[in-house]
């Protein structure tokens, strides 16, 4: 079977799973999104009826669901509880493409290139408060807590990649320490909300934790390597965006780091340009193949997914189990 068979054979089994959670998502999406205005329903709709994944309430809910939670007199309190990680992440999305002038997102013009920045920042601050608003009708504390954290880490880890913009010695570290916050802590929370939902043991609630944890390390490995191993159509924006904003990720971070003199300085030139053409940025794959920086990435991706699969081992086989095993799979399967 061709790699393509294998990531089309995966995307249909668990399409198979999902179905109908995700067709309850789709509708909470819609119910929940409620504004005074509707200009705010308009901007929040672009981007979040723009072909999302849903994968951080999927997460949430069949992290639950593994966990025994049960449904309450046949109310969707389950799934209108997890529409808050899309609205949180969709929050993030739109501050983010204003603050990087991003022209493309999921293959649409940016909502900030149609409405005024100030109002797609303050439709994302709407998404922020709602989110909030959600995680205190479960009058969970824990819950409520874990939200805040959340949006905490996110907004902390957006102020360390700006602060490293342009920053050719950023270090590994440094750089994982960024997509933990940004990325990593919305999947770890949505995934241990689940279990906090559910009641579920504190080695269970710690166990998907850290399943989330490591899915979203990989999930934001492979997504960095889309920038320099996909075309536009498949990665829903221009290649080259995150080194035009500025963004040193982990394939040119190794590259950097294992380079001659010689070709540090021509990464140095390219970083530096304000705007490197395309033959520039031809020569800089090129140069990142030659040492490997897409392999280390991969790599790197692999082991985290390893480590999620390994978080499952306690738990007895279900569909439940199945469906995030394969969301692992699939993470960096579709990406790479």
């Amino acid at each position: 079977m061709t790699q393509n068979a294998k990531k089309n054979n995966l995307k249909d089994q668990m399409m198979a799973i999902i179905q109908d959670d995700l067709e309850k998502i789709e509708d909470a999406l819609v119910r929940n999104l409620k504004a005074n205005l509707e200009l705010t329903r308009e901007i929040a709709g672009h981007l979040l009826f723009s072909n999302g994944k849903r994968l951080r309430p999927l997460l949430m809910i069949f992290s639950a669901k593994m966990c025994g939670y049960k449904e309450k007199q046949n109310h969707d309190l389950l799934t209108d509880f997890s529409i808050l990680f899309e609205f949180l992440h969709a929050a993030t999305l739109l501050h983010d493409d204003v603050i990087d002038q991003a022209d493309k997102r999921r293959g649409k013009t940016t909502a900030h290139k149609i409405w005024d920045a100030p109002k797609v920042i303050l439709t994302g601050d709407f998404l922020l408060a709602r989110s909030l608003n959600i995680a205190a009708k479960t009058e969970n504390i824990d819950i409520i807590s874990v939200i805040s954290r959340i949006t905490e880490e996110m907004s902390q880890g957006e102020i360390d990649q700006l602060g490293q913009i342009g920053n050719i010695n950023l270090s590994e570290d440094d750089y994982l320490q960024i997509i933990r916050r940004k990325t990593a802590a919305l999947i770890e929370g949505a995934c241990k909300c689940g279990a906090l939902l559910a009641n579920a043991p504190k080695n269970r609630e710690d166990a998907l934790f850290n399943y989330g944890y490591h899915l979203g390390m990989a999930f934001q490995m492979a997504d960095d390597l889309l920038d320099y191993t996909a075309d536009a159509d498949t990665l829903g924006k221009n290649t080259g965006a995150d080194l035009r904003e500025g963004k040193l990720t982990l394939p040119l971070i190794k590259t950097f780091k294992r380079a001659s003199k010689d070709d540090k300085d021509k990464i140095k030139r390219i970083i530096k340009a304000e705007d490197f053409d395309q033959s520039e940025f031809k020569a800089l794959i090129l140069m990142i193949r030659k040492y490997k920086g897409i392999e280390y990435t991969q790599e790197k991706a692999s082991k985290h997914i390893k480590k999620a699969k390994e978080n499952l081992e306690m738990f007895e086989q279900s569909d439940q189990k199945k469906l995030l095993t394969m969301l692992a799979d699939y993470s960096i399967e579709r990406k790479v």
